[in-house]
């Protein structure tokens, strides 16, 4: 026998009070991760495939740290433009105490202590080839060889005051191997937030714009990232990186793998982060731009589709944008 009319489940969206107060999900400033693009100079730099986005000089990167802390966004994620006349085939620039990335993360942490700073652990803006590690004469990228220079990367980055390094690289064993020098070196209190499902992807083209490796690139990383085909995989990819001592885990892209997300988040209830990566912020500003849907709203049903699948926080272009919409 039907409850209806008895039962009607709308009568709890019928007023917008009774909306809020029924909700199951919350999103907040402190759910978002801001991606910052920086660049040697102080000019502004627009990112033609990434609309709205640009990269920033130190002085400019500064205040985007002031601005997401007068938003409430906690957290800032740092990639950088490295020149290309500093490129290497072995990325030796990442091993720089004073490169760009570095001088970044010191202007920030003198500038405003109290932002959170995530940074990148990966060869691919160092390198000439535009692969994440050391390739061999095939071409085929080095796992151990690897590994060991993104040790000393993590190490340098926590030296100048990174509070999350999130080694995103896919290399087998890395995790274990950073968590281990930064116990053994001191830094107890940084987190590694591991790129523990990171898919190789389509959506990733304006973000190799964006730290200029776009064309750089000889083959694709399908040895190293995973196949999309892939779920099982990733629930593998994940307990390893937390057997070897990753604080949090991320998926990457974000959207295309909400079923990634829930999974791992059911599997083993730890902290998971979204990044939505590039290619999805650009869909969405194109869609904008065409009247296919409104900025403001695409942005928000986004984001809290991120928390509804699990997610602790995402990393988001359009985080100082969420932010201020989430502040009315």
């Amino acid at each position: 026998m039907s409850q209806y009319p008895a039962l009607r489940l709308r009568r709890t969206r019928a007023s917008e009070w009774s909306r809020r107060l029924h909700a199951e999900t919350l999103l907040t400033p402190a759910n978002l991760i801001w991606p910052l693009f920086v660049t040697e100079g102080e000019a502004e730099e627009p990112i033609a495939s990434l609309p709205g986005v640009s990269r920033w000089g130190l002085r400019a990167i500064v205040e985007r740290a002031r601005e997401a802390r007068d938003l409430g966004i906690p957290c800032l994620a740092l990639f950088p433009n490295t020149p290309r006349e500093l490129r290497t085939d072995d990325g030796r620039e990442a091993l720089n105490p004073d490169n760009l990335m570095c001088r970044a993360i010191r202007a920030i942490k003198d500038a405003v202590p109290e932002i959170g700073v995530l940074t990148d652990v990966a060869l691919d803006p160092y390198t000439a080839h535009g692969h994440d590690g050391i390739v061999d004469a095939q071409g085929y990228v080095l796992n151990d060889e690897t590994s060991a220079v993104l040790v000393d990367q993590a190490l340098l980055q926590a030296e100048a005051g990174a509070d999350i390094v999130a080694p995103s690289d896919m290399m087998d064993g890395r995790v274990g191997a950073i968590r281990g020098a930064l116990e053994a070196n001191g830094h107890v209190n940084v987190q590694i937030m591991a790129y523990a499902a990171k898919y190789a992807s389509a959506f990733y083209g304006p973000f190799r714009d964006a730290v200029g490796s776009r064309g750089l690139l000889k083959g694709d990383k399908k040895t190293y990232q995973m196949d999309p085909a892939n779920a099982e995989e990733a629930l593998r990819e994940v307990a390893l990186d937390l057997a070897e001592g990753a604080d949090s885990v991320m998926v990457k892209p974000g959207l295309p793998y909400l079923d990634i997300i829930l999974r791992v988040k059911d599997a083993f209830q730890v902290p998971v982060f979204a990044y939505q990566v590039s290619g999805e912020y650009a869909m969405i500003e194109a869609a904008a731009a065409a009247g296919a849907g409104e900025r403001d709203a695409l942005v928000l049903e986004t984001l809290m589709a991120f928390r509804r699948a699990g997610c602790s926080g995402v990393l988001s272009y359009h985080a100082p944008l969420a932010a201020r919409l989430l502040a009315k």
